[in-house]
């Protein structure tokens, strides 16, 4: 099971960080995906981490990605946030390989989502 949080309003410029705990298994075992879907739009994927990390262009410098492995958690910090980054994130976990991160087809068990809204 996955619990995603840590979505909020924050103005354009702002930061966020956003949570993913894991129950019933070590999260450190797991490659966690960050995806985002906006109003109107298609899921897209954001970032994934698996011991390093891989992310979308569109939040190459900004997003980083970190694991916790005593909490269970992996994070999703989010600097110099934009509007165009508004949108309910999921986090989700996969077995595949690494070529394969970004597809969302992949993943098998899905966080229930976290708001984010950045006003302008």
């Amino acid at each position: 099971q996955l619990q995603a949080s840590g979505g909020g309003l924050v103005q354009a410029g702002g930061s966020l960080r956003l949570s993913c705990t894991a129950s019933g298994r070590p999260i450190s075992n797991l490659r966690v995906g960050w995806f985002r879907q906006a109003p109107g739009k298609e899921r897209e994927f954001v970032a994934a981490f698996s011991g390093s990390s891989r992310y979308a262009d569109s939040v190459k410098g900004r997003f980083t990605a970190s694991r916790d492995s005593a909490l269970n958690t992996v994070y999703l910090q989010m600097n110099s946030l934009k509007p165009e980054d508004t949108a309910v994130y999921y986090c989700a976990v996969t077995q595949t390989i690494w070529s394969y991160l970004d597809d969302a087809r992949r993943y098998t068990y899905w966080g229930q989502g976290t708001l984010v809204t950045v006003s302008s």
